[in-house]
């Protein structure tokens, strides 16, 4: 399979995405959740969301096979894992918590990457640069990958509490802390790949910098939400300066001057 194909399959995950959302939000706040009306909605509701994530799974394990490696190198390909993740967030953010409207926070999340892959296409070489076969690249960026779209939903979240003051700090706090743990567990990834390919576990790239930087933010958050639960909107604005960090992680660097030519970080 080639980039080619990417533009019915995500339009066809944005649509089924875009389906499970709006079945969600039918649902009538005054409906019982024992109710078969408010059942079946939320089944029609996971039915299409799933049906999404399988349409992007096919196409991601087709692109994987069609290059004969990772489709990981390059930022369209980040994207892809990305609109993924964040279908995947909302899916579990829904199972759970059952928040009618993430499903829809989640679809135009996915929604605005799935866009951005079809209208800004790129190149895909089969190659990889001998550092990137290593087994851990593979797992390193995919769990920073579904770090990044549950940190996104939380921000989203965020966003929504500060603006239309609703209730929402169980979810921000639960998806925060597993975002976190990614982020521990793709950094500590990241090192081991390090030591492999350049023989050292950390040698402070931009984008391990960045990275130490974000999960530093997202640990403060963590304890500002422990040692004063009260200090609500404080901790909604560290949320999107945490957010806006993660952003500079993952794309910004791309465009710092210390990083051209020096990071294998950044994406071609």
């Amino acid at each position: 399979m080639t980039w080619n194909a990417f533009i019915w399959f995500g339009a066809l995950a944005a649509l089924f995405s875009a389906a499970g959302a709006v079945a969600s939000l039918c649902a009538n706040d005054h409906w019982s959740e024992s109710s078969l009306k408010y059942r079946r909605r939320r089944t029609i509701a996971i039915t299409f969301t799933t049906a999404s994530l399988v349409v992007l799974a096919i196409f991601i394990a087709g692109l994987w096979i069609g290059l004969d490696r990772p489709p990981l190198r390059t930022m369209g390909e980040t994207r892809l894992w990305y609109s993924f993740f964040a279908i995947l967030s909302g899916l579990f953010t829904y199972l759970i918590w059952h928040y009618k409207w993430v499903l829809s926070f989640s679809t135009v999340l996915s929604s605005v990457f799935i866009l951005i892959n079809i209208l800004k296409p790129e190149i895909h070489s089969k190659t990889l640069m001998p550092a990137l076969q290593s087994p851990w690249f593979a797992p390193h960026v995919i769990i920073y990958m579904f770090a990044y779209a549950t940190t996104g939903v939380a921000m989203l979240l965020s966003l929504w509490q500060l603006c239309r003051k609703q209730e929402q700090m169980t979810a921000i706090d639960n998806l925060t802390r597993v975002g976190l743990s990614f982020i521990t567990i793709g950094m500590l990834f990241g090192a081991l790949w390090a030591k492999e390919a350049w023989g050292t576990y950390w040698s402070w790239d931009p984008k391990e910098t960045w990275a130490a930087a974000t999960w530093l933010n997202y640990l403060i958050y963590v304890h500002l939400r422990q040692s004063r639960p009260a200090a609500v909107t404080p901790a909604l604005l560290w949320q999107v300066i945490c957010f806006l960090c993660l952003q500079m992680c993952w794309w910004g660097i791309n465009y710092l001057p210390s990083a051209q030519g020096a990071s294998i970080h950044v994406y071609g």
